[in-house]
């Protein structure tokens, strides 16, 4: 049996008739950059995530860049974040001439561990940049009082977790700004790069509307230096079939998780592998299921390979020991449990189309590489 990571050849094809309308009607309203089908597919994001505004842009690294450059982080600046993410979370602040000021993760949830912060908060302090990992929110009520109570906006990296809930509020609603990814294997993707920005701040939100364009929200006028980053209309027009879908998908991947948890413990793996945990009162949507096997996850990683499994490593190196970020000062040791989840995490298939028995075919491999080993006699 062969079991792909991901695999988006089932979704693709039961919306083809609708996806190849939607195109037609770019085609038709030559809308190619922003257009009709961007603004329609803005208003259904705002609607959807609860959000005054949604701002659509070319990615969601541009997404994280465009709500530092709207919040007037500038060089010398430090945004607190964590170094267990996308290189997209940390390179944002660093394009800028900020500074990174990582702090280590709660290793439950492999979010930043909120208890740390404030002890890194000086009065270069610009922003707190928590990551939404894998499609469970950070705690946002605890970085919230901290936030408020130090005058210091939040943004969210919410690239992994659109409909993804903390006590009935969706990621992205719960800071200044949410920046969101429609990268192809999120659970609500492109079929190409593509992002958006949400906030209820008015100005704001004109002021994101105007850096995705260059800075200018009149064209030949420009307020601020901005980007070249806006969503294209065939990607706004995909995205607009596929939405209506988002939540029915991401409760798949939960129902895929609940099976995937179930197995496991039948079969006696607690041992050998750690499964995801979920905080109280959220909405995990599951972008990655992601286990912890400690001290063979890359020999379990090699077997599953071997049986046609398909598997990932989100991520292999933390950010602070990125060969570009040496100039920052950090060292190995300096964030442990990111650096062992970096050495023992691994994710396994959760895509929605996933069919009971391939989870089966996982579990199922998982315990035969962990089976003792028969022993000689006479050994």
């Amino acid at each position: 049996m062969k079991v792909p990571l991901l695999d988006l050849t089932e979704q693709n094809r039961a919306l083809r008739p609708e996806i190849e309308a939607a195109l037609g009607r770019v085609l038709d309203t030559n809308g190619f950059i922003l257009g009709s089908e961007v603004k329609a597919l803005e208003e259904e994001l705002a609607a959807y995530c609860g959000s005054r505004f949604a701002i659509g842009c070319a990615s969601g690294s541009d997404a994280l860049l465009l709500a530092l450059m709207a919040l007037d982080v500038k060089a010398g600046d430090e945004v607190i974040t964590t170094p267990y993410s996308f290189f997209a979370t940390v390179s944002a602040i660093t394009r800028l001439g900020a500074v990174p000021v990582f702090v280590d993760i709660d290793p439950d949830t492999y979010n930043l561990d909120v208890s740390q912060i404030e002890a890194k908060m000086n009065e270069r302090t610009k922003a707190i940049q928590p990551v939404h990992l894998f499609g469970q929110c950070a705690d946002m009520q605890a970085l919230r009082e901290i936030a408020d109570k130090h005058s210091i906006p939040l943004v969210e990296d919410a690239a992994q977790a659109i409909g993804a809930e903390e006590k009935g509020t969706k990621a992205g609603t719960m800071s200044e700004v949410g920046c969101f990814s429609f990268y192809p294997s999120k659970n609500l993707g492109g079929m190409g790069d593509g992002g958006f920005m949400t906030t209820d701040d008015e100005d704001l939100a004109e002021k994101l509307f105007a850096l995705r364009v260059h800075g200018s929200r009149e064209r030949y006028y420009h307020k601020w230096v901005g980007l070249n980053s806006r969503l294209d209309g065939f990607q706004g027009a995909v995205l607009r079939v596929k939405l209506p879908h988002l939540d029915s998908w991401s409760e798949r991947r939960r129902h895929n998780a609940n099976l995937y948890r179930e197995l496991f413990t039948d079969a006696g793996l607690a041992e050998f592998i750690g499964l995801p945990f979920e905080r109280e009162n959220v909405r995990h949507i599951y972008n990655q299921f992601v286990v912890r096997v400690p001290g063979r996850r890359d020999d379990l990683r090699q077997f599953l390979l071997e049986k046609g499994i398909g598997t990932d490593i989100y991520y292999p190196v933390p950010l602070h020991l990125q060969e570009c970020f040496e100039y920052v000062g950090y060292k190995k040791g300096d964030f442990p449990e990111a650096e062992k989840a970096a050495a023992e995490t691994l994710a396994l298939p959760i895509f929605p189309e996933l069919e009971p028995e391939q989870i089966e075919y996982v579990v199922s491999s998982a315990a035969e590489f962990f089976e003792p080993r028969s022993i000689p006699s006479g050994a």
